[in-house]
Parts: C-alpha cells; structure tokens; sequence
C-alpha cells in the first residue's frame, strides 16, 4: 500500500501548485483522505481534508479561499490546488489516508502517510 504525492516545487508569491497523490496497492474510496504541511521546526498541520465521497471539505483557516481539495475515486487520486501561494505556504506537504470515512483533523488519525513533496515560496 503506497501513497506517492507530487507536483511540488519553488514558486514565487502569487504563483500556482497542484499536487497530486496516488494511491496504489489498495483502493482508498471508502477513507477519508487529507493533505497535511510541516515546515521546518513546526508540527505537522492539516492543510485540507475530505470525506470519503468528496464532500464534508475541511480546510485550514491559513488555506480558506486559496487551497482546494478534490478527489477522483475512480483513479484513487487525490489532488490540492494551491492558488495565491505565500512564502509562509512553504513546507513539506504530505498525502495521507484515514481509516474512517469523514475527516480527521489531528495526524494521528491517520494511517497511510504518503512520501511528501517540497513546496517553497519566495517572496
């Protein structure tokens, strides 16, 4: 069982990302699924979150109006759109899968981590 996130990269302030994560070994439709960011010497935070079937979008208050979160379970991915990126954006952001359906807001909650990718935002 893998999740393999990408798509990040350096931008600068105002610019775009969308990183993608892929799910392989097992079909992650009936979990919850979340985006998660940690920035050196900070703990891990949920970015954005959603239910099993799209719905029920957590978002962090930092994000709102800027990130969005989607899901194709047909393709079992998971994608963030990060639009008006600021250079407080920059991170390691990370994929992961809960073992429920609905939205789990504390890292604990989830079992399946992917890998992470590096988004940096200069100013």
């Amino acid at each position: 069982v893998q999740l393999q996130a990408s798509g990040g990269g350096s931008v600068q302030a105002g610019g775009s990302l969308r990183l993608s994560c892929a799910a392989s070994g097992r079909a992650f439709s009936s979990n919850a699924m979340g985006w998660f960011r940690q920035a050196p010497g900070k703990e891990r935070e949920i970015v954005a979150g959603s239910n099993w079937n799209g719905g029920g979008l957590y978002y962090a208050e930092s994000v709102k109006g800027r990130f969005t979160i989607s899901r194709d379970n047909a393709k079992n991915m998971v994608y963030l759109q990060m639009n008006s990126l600021r250079p407080e954006d920059t991170a390691v952001y990370y994929c992961a899968a809960a073992p429920t359906r609905y939205v789990q807001i504390q890292p604990t909650s989830y079992d399946y981590w992917g890998q992470g990718t590096q988004v940096t935002v200069s100013s």
